[in-house]
């Protein structure tokens, strides 16, 4: 019985103080980063600006065949994710590609 008494005391009469409800105001933010580098060939960021539910961005990257991918995008409301897709440069490719060629080992 006292096990009961203890257990019922113990239990919180109270909800934890969260608030999962939408913010009272919109959310309204710009951001933006990039990185170049030189020797790993990597070219690559992004940026995006959000108000309320206007949101609206860009991002490109440096492609392992050459070209630069950029794509834009925007959100608006009820339309969903728009985005248009452009490419830069053409597409080069090695005239020999690598093999890999293992040696063999004799024990």
């Amino acid at each position: 019985m006292a096990v009961f008494v203890v257990a019922a005391f113990a239990r919180p009469d109270q909800d934890p103080g969260y608030d999962y409800s939408a913010p009272s105001s919109p959310a309204k933010y710009n951001v933006n980063y990039a990185v170049r580098d030189d020797y790993s060939n990597n070219d690559f960021g992004h940026q995006e600006a959000r108000d309320g539910y206007d949101t609206q961005g860009s991002y490109y990257v440096l492609l392992p065949d050459g070209r630069l991918q950029k794509v834009t995008y925007y959100v608006n409301g009820d339309s969903g994710f728009v985005a248009e897709v452009s490419y830069e440069g053409e597409a080069q490719y090695p005239a020999e590609q690598p093999s890999y060629k293992p040696t063999p080992s004799y024990a």
